[in-house]
């Protein structure tokens, strides 16, 4: 059985129109089942973009994706939405909704036309919101909540939705600093207890190296750069990758240091 959840090949991504916009080109990469994956990049290499299109909001001008061995185009959107959970950077504009109910809308691609949850729905958004940790949040309107614990009730949200691949776009973002050490955090446990795959964009250069699995370095020279820290480390792509007059990235201890 292949240990690859998705699979990418000389794909080109942008928008379609009477001259279509390429935004990347040339990407190949693959990520492995029940690992967490940062992709990494300057702003505007295409990070976002990469994201939609994996997710399927956006069409591909060329290549291959396959998700669990399958090209993403012989999905339907249904049965996609069982195969891929998305967390967005946008937050989501709800009133007087509460965090039970929000996680509970990770249920509608079972539900029927209501949305109306059966016994067996319930235990799914329960055993989510434990698995998150966010018990105590079950009856607070989302307005109330803070970015962090929204953040988590979003991740809940998509475990609700029972896909083994979850994509989030910049999930620490607007967080302070404890709060994305806990988002991913999160993200690493629940790749090792529960099996899910993850696969995330950030700017939180440090946390990722810290903490994923598996980087993506994304970039308009060489496309896609994929390794461990360490890998990536020994082999000099890090320091590379980021090249600034300003910070080096130390090899010995994988972090950056200011220049004087």
């Amino acid at each position: 059985m292949s240990s690859v959840a998705v699979e990418i090949n000389n794909l080109s991504i942008g928008y379609f129109g009477k001259r279509n916009k390429i935004v990347a080109n040339g990407l190949t990469g693959s990520i492995n089942k029940s690992e967490l994956t940062c992709l990494i990049g300057a702003n505007g290499v295409g990070k976002s973009t990469l994201l939609k299109t994996l997710s399927a909001f956006l069409l591909p001008l060329s290549g291959e994706i396959n998700i669990l061995g399958k090209p993403i185009s012989q999905y339907s959107n249904k049965d996609l939405s069982k195969i891929i959970g998305v967390v967005l950077t946008e937050k989501i504009d709800v009133r007087d909704m509460s965090v039970r109910d929000l996680v509970g809308m990770g249920r509608s691609p079972y539900t029927n036309f209501w949305g109306i949850l059966g016994k067996k729905d319930k235990e799914i958004v329960e055993e989510a919101i434990c698995l998150v940790g966010v018990q105590d949040l079950i009856n607070r309107p989302i307005q109330d909540l803070s970015d962090g614990e929204r953040q988590k009730v979003m991740i809940a949200k998509a475990l609700a939705q029972q896909t083994p691949i979850i994509f989030l776009d910049e999930p620490t973002a607007f967080l302070d600093y404890p709060s994305k050490v806990d988002i991913i955090r999160l993200m690493r446990k629940l790749t090792s207890e529960v099996g899910k795959t993850f696969f995330f964009s950030t700017h939180d250069l440090e946390l990722a190296l810290q903490l994923s699995d598996k980087l993506w370095l994304m970039d308009k020279q060489n496309g896609i750069q994929i390794g461990s820290t360490n890998d990536l480390a020994n082999n000099g792509t890090l320091s590379s990758f980021f090249k600034s007059e300003s910070i080096i990235f130390d090899t010995y201890t994988h972090l950056f240091k200011i220049l004087k």
